[in-house]
């Protein structure tokens, strides 16, 4: 199952690269933690404010990317973000990234666990709640 997904557009700059001129591997995981939080703010789902507010936040438990074909400087790429799983306590985002309207660089998922705060030092996985919930399955 895919539902909407959301695009971030930008452009390979000269620190994304390694010593062979091509995007370090980190720079993707950044750029795919971004869209995760791009993701949340456009369905509703301000991950700082959550944090604040309900002392709740989606954090990671599983990541993984799978390489295609290498970037370069000044390249324009895509990176295309969709909700393709929920389950009690966790969901999944699939990310794609690509050269702008082209071919596959990378392909990457994040599994993302529902925790609350429950003292400055400890966290607690809990089932996401009925609210939010709702909230994603409009967007699976």
């Amino acid at each position: 199952m895919t539902g909407p997904r959301i695009t971030l557009k930008r452009r390979i700059t000269w620190g994304d690269l390694d010593p062979l001129g091509i995007v370090f591997y980190p720079r993707y995981y950044e750029w795919i933690d971004q869209a995760a939080h791009v993701f949340f703010d456009d369905i509703g789902l301000n991950l700082g404010r959550l944090l604040q507010e309900r002392h709740i936040i989606f954090a990671l438990v599983e990541t993984e990317c799978r390489y295609f074909r290498p970037a370069s400087y000044h390249d324009e790429i895509e990176i295309h973000t969709n909700l393709t799983e929920i389950q009690d306590k966790t969901l999944t985002l699939k990310h794609e990234i690509r050269l702008s309207g082209g071919d596959l660089l990378v392909q990457g998922r994040e599994k993302r666990i529902c925790i609350r705060k429950k003292d400055p030092a400890g966290f607690e996985a809990i089932q996401i709640p009925e609210d939010i919930l709702t909230l994603l399955k409009d967007h699976l």
